[in-house]
């Protein structure tokens, strides 16, 4: 039997099948736009040939910088085909964060939209002139080549696919919550097992019509391609926009979205989200960080039983999922879990001598599949660390019930050791988050001479409350104990998030552990 017998198509593949087997259909519907399934299908022939003559080559990285556009997107199928490996530059990235992602990703070419992205495309364009080989702009811009324009005037082309499955084909950058960023490389396969598990286990819409308002640049947009398999249609904002991301959701009979929990707490603090028809609506996937069971609760009351949540990381996505079905009032012990494992993945909950732990027990949530990472790029020590005894290590710590359904109890770098106790910060903010005052909580040990870590919370309050710390305190005290209790709680009235919406946890720390080593034990 030959080596073709086993092989899979590429992601390129994947998505020009998709774009081809619907032509007719709106793929992409934005403000004062939009883009049929055979307008992407020829977009994406246009600019291959106009890429070749610019002069990229398979096996060049090429970076890409935009906002959610589907021509962008497309750039990145393009390219894809021709097989360069992508990076997705995050749209709200700083500067020096950019520049690190071009400097460590090895990238010679360089791919913005000047819509959104010119005065940040321009700055990249200079500063790292010394390594970028080629400058494409989706747009006419001061800087670099108008690859659509160029497109345009090559006319009609055949979109090619010269990649192979076991090519390199996107290096993803790490979110940074624990420290400096790190590229996860993947090869085509590992991409296609991500999105054939995506389209598996998350609860799609027969016919999607999927608003995404979080960059498609990151894990938005991995739902991108499993709506397009099914013939449905994306819907893209530049940005969360709480009264515009509810007026799209009435007016285009929206039925699917992706959201992170700080922008479902903004929808249900909006004063627009009684008035608003979301009738339509089947499917609300969130995730990236916990999400307060009690706000979970008045989702599900306010919009409906539509709720699922994700769990993955930039290593591994997805890991596992809990399903509208387990969002049950009558279950609330549920709405702590982040689901069941996803059939493509094996998962271990491993101590720190690497043994699986006993039932009941916390230990680290631990993986295999075949769209994991193949590796940390240019990062062989942490590579090893990362798949020690052949599992990928999440640094998620969780406990699993006699179903199997898994609990993180928090991130292994988060958890604080106070008096010789070993706190979690998730399960003190979920005691926060759990009284009616309180709208966000992040809780972090800061240094004590007494208790070597104290528990510390910052709250943002609800609007309109003004609870008094003594009375949060006795609220944990009452419902973890003594040792969970935060020794000092500051009431803020925002908390830092990063760009893909977590809570900025270095941020909060740096004001308490500027100039000491924080050791977690």
């Amino acid at each position: 039997m030959t080596a073709a017998l086993h092989q899979i198509p590429t992601s390129t593949t994947l998505v020009l099948r998709a774009l081809a087997r619907f032509p007719d259909r709106m793929a992409f519907v934005w403000d004062g736009g939009s883009l049929t399934y055979r307008g992407a299908f020829d977009l994406i022939g246009r600019l291959q040939a106009a890429m070749v003559v610019a002069g990229l080559k398979k096996g060049q990285t090429a970076a890409f910088l935009s906002a959610n556009s589907a021509e962008t997107w497309c750039a990145g199928v393009a390219s894809s085909g021709l097989g360069l490996v992508s990076t997705w530059l995050h749209p709200l990235g700083a500067l020096a964060d950019h520049l690190d992602v071009i400097e460590d990703s090895g990238a010679t070419a360089l791919i913005v939209d000047p819509r959104t992205h010119g005065a940040r495309g321009a700055e990249l364009a200079a500063k790292a002139a010394d390594r970028l080989e080629i400058v494409l702009t989706m747009g006419k811009a001061d800087f670099g080549r108008d690859v659509m324009l160029a497109g345009e005037a090559i006319g009609a082309a055949t979109p090619v696919d010269v990649s192979h499955p076991d090519d390199y084909a996107i290096l993803n950058y790490t979110g940074g919550t624990t420290g400096k960023s790190k590229g996860a490389i993947r090869r085509h396969r590992s991409s296609v097992a991500s999105t054939l598990a995506i389209a598996a286990d998350f609860e799609f819409p027969a016919t999607p019509r999927y608003l995404a308002a979080a960059p498609i640049t990151h894990v938005s947009g991995t739902k991108v391609v499993p709506s397009l398999l099914r013939g449905g249609t994306v819907h893209l904002l530049k940005g969360f926009d709480p009264e515009k991301f509810l007026a799209t959701i009435e007016r285009e009979r929206i039925n699917f979205t992706l959201m992170v929990p700080t922008m479902i707490y903004v929808l249900l603090d909006h004063p627009g989200l009684d008035r608003t028809d979301l009738s339509s609506l089947e499917l609300i996937l969130y995730g990236a960080s916990p999400m307060s069971p009690t706000r979970l609760v008045e989702g599900l009351e306010r919009i409906g039983p539509v709720f699922s949540q994700l769990y993955g990381q930039t290593e591994c996505y997805p890991v596992s999922v809990l399903r509208r079905v387990d969002h049950d009032a009558a279950r609330p012990e549920l709405f702590a879990s982040c689901g069941f494992p996803v059939a493509a993945c094996s998962v271990s909950l491993r101590n720190e001598a690497n043994e699986e732990v006993a039932p009941g027990e916390a230990g680290e949530i631990c993986v295999r599949g075949p769209h994991a990472m193949e590796r940390y790029w240019k990062r062989p020590e942490q590579t090893e660390e990362a798949f020690a005894g052949g599992w990928l290590h999440t640094g998620d710590i969780a406990r699993a019930d006699e179903r199997g359904y898994l609990y993180i109890v928090d991130r292994k770098k988060d958890m604080i050791v106070s008096g010789g106790f070993n706190i979690y910060p998730r399960e003190v903010e979920d005691a926060l988050s759990s009284h009616p005052d309180v709208a966000m909580a992040a809780v972090i040990g800061v240094p004590h001479e007494k208790w070597g870590e104290a528990v510390t919370a910052l709250i943002v309050r609800k609007a309109g409350t003004q609870p008094a710390a003594d009375a949060l305190m006795q609220h944990v005290r009452e419902r973890k104990g003594g040792a969970h209790t935060p020794k000092q709680i500051e009431f803020v009235e925002a908390l830092p998030l990063t760009a893909v919406g977590k809570v900025d946890k270095k941020v909060l720390r740096a004001k308490y552990w500027s100039g000491q080593s924080r050791q977690v034990g």
